[in-house]
């Protein structure tokens, strides 16, 4: 395997220390050891009993088609909504007056909507969106900030079978369009600006931005009010949200679609710079969105008061803050602030004001509160909190027992799981109730999930050894495949180990088989649990009229887990308007600002190192692995590939005087 997972395996905390759940929680615990046996005894049947999770308008009576492996189709003979599925059937069943949704703003103001409400919503933006022209199959992109209208947009496109694109609302005018064109999105969803850090950010302009450029598919632009700043207007395009939902009805019949009917396309990061559309389907993402969110955080629907933090942009966002929570009828919080606004306990605060009983974060964050200190998270109430989870990448030992002690109180499992935005819903996670969880580790898969750690031969690895994590069988919320591009769905996952799903993850199997997370084994970064190209910020870089080269690697970070380090060759020529800018001293920063421009401030390099060559072989190829021994401030390894070997001396002699 890489030398980057090697090193990692050589890395990984030797952890022994093992904690079991509490008594009174294995006894009321939902998922019960029968799970395994029974996913055991005949996957299909297991995965068509969780299927029953749901309302179907018509029964499937074939489980699995693997027919024509990767392009797997489940429950495919089935008809149904997702939308009916996440509210309209609560309500039908009694529940219409229990709270859905409990919406915190960044500025302490707060509001709640009840099942029977977020039906109604969902229905006139649906209506709504069937005025502006929109039909089942169309696709709609969602531009919005966290805050219920990007939960009602969402449910509104899945209620009439419009595949949605939900484009983080951090990203630029530029990532934003290059999705609409690739989706062929017919309308645009997005709010005249966001409550960031005490601050409002327009998110109108970048859509206008990215529809000039390009996005000749839109038609109409629905903008919800938000912050009331002045925006600028195209008549026959734009439509306000607050003045056409006056006039929409309640009323709207849910369009009943064939389970493999697109639900939604989420881009990611690819090596290759262009990101992938990942489309999930309705039928199996639901049932295992459904069926993880229950078992894994014990949910109780008539108690339970669930937060997951993550931005509905994400993939953690569709199915653990929509589609999950909502299909089993839970009450949650979403909040549209950060957690350190306007104070660092503002996360706490709100478990508090909720009685939280289940949160879900990410390693980054609960390092962000390690840093804070323990006396913020002191100050309030955290008594509701029953388990806690983490998503993302992989948490560190320390972190993990500094959530348990200071979120937990020494009561709390957690759940560390492992899954991506290509396999839908959680793969890899301790069962609370049933496992007993280690530090750091995800553990074990989830009853009707099939994977492995192998070697460069495909062979299973032994128990202490490392290698690569693989998917071993088809799974119900599986992508069906990349946006219009099946070729690349087949080379990107499936041509590594034939027959198999390569996640990209490197993996170590520990002493008793429990799986350990390695990271990214290509030149994909992990920051803060979102995934970002190198070769997408490579490019950002090189679009700045003074760079000539740059190679971006993923350097280990205390905080984010991994952050993007550039080396940035400048081009010959460009001096005189570098000293009019200010002199070298200002280019990393001005970079970087470049960056954040072109694709949005998540990417922006941490730093910006200024060198004259880059590290290659013979055959061209920049040695990635060697700069990120420089980024990180270790002994630079083996050179013999290197076309120039004393490159490396150049760029280390260079960099000394720059630390």
């Amino acid at each position: 395997m890489s030398d980057d997972a090697v090193t990692g395996i050589e890395n990984l905390s030797q952890e022994t220390r093992t904690f079991s759940p509490p008594s009174s929680f294995v006894q009321d615990a939902v998922a019960r050891p029968r799970l395994y046996e029974e996913a055991q005894r005949d996957r299909e049947a297991f995965w068509a009993s969780r299927a029953h999770l749901l309302s179907w308008k018509k029964k499937f009576t074939e489980v699995l088609d693997w027919s024509n492996p990767p392009f797997a189709r489940w429950f495919a003979d089935g008809t149904l909504n997702a939308a009916y599925n996440c509210v309209d059937r609560h309500v039908e069943a009694g529940h219409g007056k229990q709270v859905a949704l409990l919406a915190e703003y960044e500025d302490g103001s707060d509001a709640s909507f009840t099942y029977a409400e977020v039906k109604d919503e969902i229905s006139r933006m649906a209506n709504v969106l069937q005025d502006l022209g929109v039909t089942t199959g169309d696709r709609v992109a969602i531009y919005l900030p966290m805050v219920p209208e990007a939960v009602f947009a969402m449910l509104a496109c899945a209620r009439i079978g419009a595949p949605h694109s939900v484009v983080f609302g951090g990203f630029s005018a530029e990532a934003l369009r290059s999705r609409i064109e690739d989706a062929e999105a017919k309308v645009v969803i997005t709010a005249d600006g966001q409550n960031r850090r005490g601050k409002q950010l327009p998110l109108k302009p970048a859509v206008d931005a990215a529809l000039a450029g390009g996005g000749e598919s839109v038609k109409h632009v629905l903008v919800v009010r938000r912050t009331g700043g002045g925006v600028e207007w195209t008549e026959g395009r734009d439509v306000w949200w607050h003045e056409a939902r006056e006039n929409a009805s309640t009323e709207h019949e849910p369009v009943f679609v064939e389970a493999e009917h697109p639900l939604f396309i989420l881009y990611t990061s690819g090596t290759t710079g262009k990101p992938k559309g990942i489309v999930h389907t309705t039928g199996g993402y639901l049932t295992q969105a459904a069926y993880t969110h229950r078992n894994v955080f014990d949910l109780k629907p008539k108690t339970d008061v669930y937060w997951c933090t993550a931005d509905v942009g994400w993939i953690t966002g569709h199915t653990y803050v929509v589609y999950g929570p909502m299909a089993n009828r839970s009450t949650q919080v979403i909040y549209e602030g950060t957690p350190d606004t306007p104070h660092q306990g503002r996360w706490w605060e709100i478990v508090e004001k909720y009685g939280v009983t289940q949160f879900y974060s990410s390693p980054t964050a609960i390092r962000t509160a390690m840093k804070w200190g323990e006396d913020i998270p002191a100050k309030f109430d955290l008594s509701s909190l029953r388990l806690l989870g983490t998503v993302g990448e992989a948490i560190n030992p320390e972190a993990w027992m500094w959530y348990r002690r200071v979120i937990g109180a020494d009561r709390c499992p957690i759940v560390d799981t492992w899954w991506q935005t290509e396999t839908g819903g959680i793969m890899i996670s301790p069962l609370p109730g049933i496992t007993d969880t280690k530090p750091g580790s995800a553990q074990v898969p989830l009853p009707g999930i099939s994977v492995d750690v192998i070697n460069d031969a495909g062979e299973s690895v032994n128990n202490g050894e490392g290698g690569y994590l693989v998917i071993t069988e088809p799974w119900p919320a599986m992508l069906r495949g990349i946006w219009g591009d099946p070729e690349r769905f087949q080379d990107t996952y499936w041509s590594r180990f034939p027959g198999a799903y390569f996640a990209g993850d490197g993996a170590k199997k520990d002493e008793d088989g429990d799986i350990w997370l390695l990271g990214r084994v290509d030149d994909v970064m992990n920051v803060s649990g979102h995934r970002l190209s190198t070769m997408e910020i490579e490019s950002a870089l090189v679009s700045h009229e003074w760079v000539a080269e740059a190679a971006v690697v993923g350097a280990s970070d205390d905080t984010t887990g991994q952050a993007p380090v550039a080396f940035v060759i400048l081009r010959s020529g460009s001096e005189e308007a570098i000293a009019e800018a200010g002199g070298e001293q200002k280019v990393p920063e001005l970079l970087r600002a470049h960056v954040g421009a072109e694709i949005g401030p998540i990417a922006k390099p941490k730093k910006v190192l200024l060198v004259s060559e880059l590290p290659k072989t013979r055959s061209g190829k920049i040695m990635r692995r060697l700069l990120r021994d420089v980024a990180e401030n270790r002994e630079v390894g083996d050179t013999q590939t290197l076309a120039d070997a004393s490159v490396m001396d150049l760029i280390q002699q260079g960099l000394s005087g720059k630390r």
